[in-house]
């Protein structure tokens, strides 16, 4: 008899979204993709579209719009390390980022550096998915991230005296972008900053509270995508497995809760969105209508975060 996992991963090997079945078969399958599979992608190429446009560069930070979060969408979809107009528009974000005046005012109370730690781990972690890890510019940016690390292992950028503890939403993006600084160069003091993030994340049973027991926040457990710089069960799962530490036990009930929003068919759904088609009012809008590609990365992600389990139950 079939499975439900064994039916996901042979709906997104057979019908997904280019894209997405090329990073289904190499992480469900353990088969390399072509370098060019993610171009097959409707997504991909509606936002490599404009990428290195001026708008897109002169304001790489515009949600969604801007450089900054096409190039995290571009490498979760598998656009490959060196691809020029990536890497072009990378430079520039590394470039935003590094200018001079902004470390001129950085907000240190309470002995705490009040920085928003997601935008140098996304950048971080996007220049070394494309191959630009020995940019000097992203040295900077990783000493930064090391500095600012709070003392129970997170970021924060909450300016008030009384914000004591390390956020979520600012803590895994900048353990992401730690992790794959530290994959693409052995840094040992990447790996010690990405163990007490990490730790940070696993004393919460991923997204629990601990005095509570219950989620931290109602938001931790609906499942999106892309997440951008929101915290969710799934993103931190992915993003935790991706360093090591996705069989660590206290992941499990985490998994629980993916598990519980799985489909009859096998499948998963984002349960909320954070962006807004191209065209509509207000902010949040999207560079591209990702149609049900974020449907289809969710179900990809939630399989990659029981990998071993479900693969066993697709090849049996």
């Amino acid at each position: 008899m079939t499975s439900p996992a064994a039916s996901a991963a042979h709906w997104l090997l057979d019908r997904a979204d280019p894209a997405v079945a090329a990073l289904a078969r190499r992480d469900l399958r353990g088969a390399a993709p072509p370098r060019d599979a993610a171009f097959g992608s409707f997504v991909v190429r509606g936002l490599l579209d404009g990428l290195t446009s001026d708008t897109s560069l002169r304001r790489p930070y515009a949600k969604w719009a801007g450089a900054h979060w096409r190039l995290v969408s571009l490498v979760e979809l598998g656009v490959p390390a060196g691809h020029p107009a990536a890497v072009t528009a990378a430079e520039a974000v590394l470039g935003y980022w590094t200018r001079s005046q902004r470390f001129s005012r950085i907000t240190v109370v309470a002995g705490r550096a009040r920085r928003c730690a997601s935008q140098e781990g996304n950048a971080v972690a996007v220049a070394c998915r494309l191959g630009l890890s020995g940019d000097a510019r992203v040295a900077v940016l990783v000493d930064y991230l090391l500095d600012w690390q709070w003392p129970d292992g997170g970021w924060n950028c909450d300016p008030r005296p009384e914000a004591h503890r390390s956020s979520f939403h600012e803590t895994l993006p900048a353990l992401w972008g730690l992790h794959e600084f530290a994959a693409a160069t052995g840094d040992s003091r990447c790996r010690e900053s990405v163990q007490a993030a990490a730790e940070l994340l696993l004393e919460h049973d991923v997204v629990f509270s601990r005095g509570t027991g219950a989620p931290a926040h109602p938001s931790f457990i609906q499942l999106n995508y892309p997440p951008y710089w929101h915290y969710d069960v799934l993103q931190a799962l992915l993003v935790l497995h991706r360093a090591g530490y996705g069989g660590d036990p206290r992941t499990d009930r985490a998994r629980d809760v993916v598990a519980g929003q799985r489909r009859t068919d096998g499948l998963w759904r984002a349960r909320r969105r954070w962006w807004r088609p191209p065209g509509a009012t207000g902010g949040g809008v999207e560079a591209f209508d990702w149609g049900d590609v974020g449907n289809q990365m969710v179900t990809l992600n939630a399989l990659r975060v029981g990998a071993e389990r479900l693969l066993s139950a697709a090849q049996s």
